[in-house]
């Protein structure tokens, strides 16, 4: 479907009918919660009807809907009790809401980033299987709880799973026959398309459906059918707006110097600020368009919600998941919907109370029930799953510890069991570890984590501590923004004192900005110097060339300073090798062999050729720079190759061909290593067979370009027969990165252990 805009009548419409259906959720909920929390029952509909209209206007969040919170229950029978009277607790929750936008002023809400994924879902999915367990019992007519309370305990000293087993044996026909209707219904309605789409929203045919029935049982059949009062939603009913006025209840203002009230309101203010931190995490991921809500506005929204809460009776109130995820499945697209809910609230108590106690508590257990069906969906255990252990066992505690305990003891259980992962996993694996092979010999590179703590000493010790005597390691922290102070101490004192007195090579890079103590220094050579250059033999520099080749494969490029090597190779070059290869984007030797600035002269050509300018290049960097090795690389699926066994095929020119007037000189070059014979027109070649074929003339032409170097110049002639130079081809797939590497019979003084193949 089309997106809408926020605006569109489209939107609008939807909003209205999902804070109608949000609307008849929250009217039980609230009274369920304020019955649970032992306060009026008329004070979860205040808080209802606050959290709906203001903290909806206030809050930076589109879906989430604000109220009474389930969580809370225990805390607020407790604080009540503890402070002897209603009316002195409200003055608890009103400081409560000022110490919430004081930590939303102070921008408090950057702890939501905290909340680990798993434990949000966790979150999602086990509201999702409260609500089912919770709602059987409602759908099927027995309804002795509180409707809001969504602890494993409840106040009528049952537990979820033993009032399920309890309503097996109190069913009650007449609501269970909405209930199962209700259910039936709801299906229905998301497989039929049109029903799904309409603008009419299930969950409202449902509420109409169940009053619809309840009427009728009345009427026809009376009796066990009938549904009684006590299944059926009770809002108190007010006559007028003076006896309105009457449910409202204010602050005792002369309890303001008990110290209990402010212990009181720092509770409530941490524990719904949390609440409502790791709730709204929890409802940003199940919002269709993924927006994202701000923290702090919401802390500074919900305070004020609390504030007004205090001043005029009503319950503390959090963001609700609850409301929230009926908010989304209903359709809500922006805060309206949040709003109209809170004026359905104050308009039906004050107008139509009697209506409201007609609808069935089976009609909104169902709506309430379905919720959750969506909410703990099989596929996000699924989901979790496959994301391995580390992010399931913490999903799954939530889940069991929120269903088996409380909303807020769950959470903290989840919490607890998340950073126990990981804790451990920092102490398992703090840093990684490679051993490097630089030109000057091995280096073991320990690379810290980007939040190296104390628990990380052990392992960090022990892994110093295993550093053979005369190595060298290298500790890089460039991506770590954060080192424990027991850490720098241990390697300070490995600098100062262990290492000097093992003969251990230290050198650390990362630490120059952030730890004075520490500076950063190399204390290997990772580029060819004077010295280095003097100590490399052909054969040493040919193992360099297949070990960055292997390297490169593999993705482990070395660890290197641009900036040091800048400012080293500065002074003067010193390469240990010419590399001549194709002028192929895909072939840059300093990357296929995973060489340092200023290791290698590069000589780049169509088809790799030695044209006289080339040759002058390549007896200065030999005989004068001092190279050791000369390669000649080509590649496959070489375009100047394959132009060249075109061209040659067909009888064309470049020129011609191309409209390039200089290539030919350059094409005519290449098709030397073309063998006549074996040429096909385009229409004769096998399929793969003319790609093979090319990719067989370009390691000839390598061949044959090694063949011209040593002929053409005896300069270069002289130093291989000497010794003190090497020539060697290669061929580079470009398919999969691997240089395969061969000589030819004189191309060095001393065999190698590469294949030697007859040059051309």
């Amino acid at each position: 479907m089309p997106a809408t805009s926020p605006t569109s009548p489209a939107t609008f419409f939807k909003d209205l009918s999902a804070g109608l259906v949000v609307f008849l959720v929250a009217l039980p909920l609230c009274l369920g919660v304020a019955l649970a929390s032992n306060a009026p029952l008329f004070s979860g509909v205040v808080a209802g009807i606050i959290g709906g209209i203001l903290v909806g206007v206030l809050s930076g969040s589109q879906t989430s809907v604000s109220g009474p919170a389930a969580g809370l229950t225990a805390i607020v029978a407790a604080q009540i009790t503890k402070l002897g009277a209603f009316d002195v607790f409200l003055l608890a929750v009103m400081f409560a809401g000022v110490l919430q936008i004081i930590l939303g002023v102070c921008r408090a809400g950057f702890i939501a980033a905290f909340f680990p994924s798993s434990v949000i879902k966790g979150l999602l999915a086990a509201i999702g299987v409260i609500l089912i367990l919770k709602q059987i019992p409602h759908v099927i007519g027995h309804d002795p709880d509180p409707e809001g309370d969504m602890g494993f305990e409840q106040p009528d000293h049952e537990n979820t799973f033993t009032e399920i087993w309890s309503a097996l044996f109190d069913i009650q026909p007449g609501a269970a026959l909405v209930g199962v209707l209700s259910i039936l219904l709801m299906v229905l309605w998301d497989k039929i398309k049109p029903l799904k789409n309409s603008v009419v929203p299930a969950p409202l045919v449902v509420v109409v459906l169940g009053v619809g029935v309840s009427m009728l049982l009345k009427q026809f059949g009376g009796g066990a059918w009938a549904i009684e009062a006590s299944h059926l939603v009770q809002v108190p009913v007010a006559k007028d707006i003076s006896a309105f006025m009457g449910f409202l209840v204010f602050p005792n203002f002369s309890a303001l110097g008990n110290p209990a009230v402010y212990g009181a309101a720092i509770t409530i203010a941490i524990v719904a600020s949390l609440e409502t931190l790791l709730n709204l995490e929890a409802v940003d991921k199940i919002d269709p368009q993924q927006r994202s809500s701000p923290p702090n506005r919401e802390l500074i929204a919900q305070g004020i919600g609390n504030v007004t809460a205090g001043l005029i009776g009503g319950l503390p109130m959090t963001s609700v998941i609850v409301r929230s995820s009926v908010n989304i499945n209903a359709g809500g697209k922006t805060k309206l919907s949040a709003v109209f809910h809170g004026f359905l609230l104050l308009g039906c108590v004050l107008l139509v109370p009697g209506l409201l106690n007609q609808i069935p508590l089976a009609a909104l257990g169902a709506i309430l029930l379905m919720t959750g069906l969506k909410l703990a969906s099989p596929s996000l255990v699924k989901q979790m799953w496959k994301e391995g252990k580390n992010q399931f066992l913490p999903f799954i505690i939530t889940v069991v510890a929120i269903v088996l305990t409380d909303l807020l003891m769950g959470i903290v259980i989840g919490l607890a069991v998340s950073i126990g992962f990981i804790l451990h996993s920092n102490m398992r694996r703090p840093l990684r570890k490679f051993m490097e092979q630089h030109i000057t010999g091995e280096v073991l590179r320990i690379e810290l984590a980007n939040q190296v703590s104390f628990f990380s000493r052990g392992t960090l010790e022990e892994t110093l501590r295993g550093v053979p005597n005369g190595g060298h390691v290298l500790l890089d922290a460039r991506s770590t923004d954060y080192i424990d102070a027991d850490i720098l101490d241990l390697i300070h004192d490995f600098q100062h004192k262990t290492a000097k007195v093992r003969g251990i090579k230290l050198s650390l890079a990362g630490f120059k900005d952030k730890y004075p103590r520490l500076e950063d220094r190399i204390q290997f050579m990772n580029y060819s110097s004077r010295e280095v250059q003097s100590g490399l033999t052909p054969e040493r520099v040919l193992e360099i060339f297949k070990e960055g080749n292997e390297r490169f494969r593999e993705g482990r490029h070395l660890t290197r300073d641009i900036g040091r090597l800048v400012d080293a190779t500065s002074a003067g070059q010193f390469p240990m090798a010419v590399v001549l290869s194709c002028i192929d984007s895909r072939t840059p030797a300093e990357l296929v062999f995973d060489l340092s600035l200023g290791d290698i002269f590069s000589v780049r050509i169509a088809g790799n050729i030695a044209r006289d300018k080339v040759l002058g290049s390549m007896e200065y960097s030999c005989a004068v720079a001092g190279a050791k090795m000369i390669l000649v690389m080509g590649h496959t699926s070489c375009g100047a190759v394959n132009a060249a066994v075109d061209l040659i095929c067909s009888n064309q020119t470049a020129a011609e061909a191309t409209g390039c007037v200089n290539l030919d000189s350059l094409v005519t070059e290449i098709q030397q290593s073309v063998d006549l014979s074996t040429c096909k027109s385009d229409r004769a070649w096998l399929p793969g067979e003319k790609a093979a074929y090319a990719n067989e003339v370009s390691r000839r032409n390598v061949l044959r370009t090694m063949r011209m170097i040593m002929e053409r110049s005896s300069t270069l002639e002289a130093l291989v027969r000497e010794g003190k130079l090497m020539l060697v081809g290669a061929l580079y797939d470009i398919q999969t990165g691997m240089v395969s590497f061969f000589q030819t019979q004189g191309s060095s003084k001393s065999p190698l252990a590469i294949p030697t193949v007859e040059a051309v």
